[in-house]
């Protein structure tokens, strides 16, 4: 495995597990009330947009740590919706 492509794994794996602890958080209180459902939207256009990059090249980091952040957070939006 390349240098640069074990550097992306490694900062895609960590800016995706950084949404875990906030979602376990809503999961566990059942409150969304702080966060913020445009920017919740937003980033997750974001994302979407990383993730169909990330398929045209071809490139497994990319891909894979935006599939996930993408499910991470469009479960906090689903719940943000849900507990409001």
């Amino acid at each position: 495995m390349k240098f640069i492509t074990l550097l992306g794994l490694i900062a895609g794996t960590l800016t995706t597990i950084a949404f875990i602890p906030q979602l376990v958080k809503v999961w566990r209180s059942k409150s969304a009330k702080d966060i913020s459902l445009n920017t919740l939207v937003i980033f997750n256009t974001g994302v979407l947009l990383w993730l169909i990059y990330g398929i045209y090249l071809q490139a497994v980091p990319i891909i894979a740590a935006n599939g996930l952040t993408l499910i991470f957070n469009s479960i906090i939006v689903w719940l943000k919706i849900r507990y409001e």
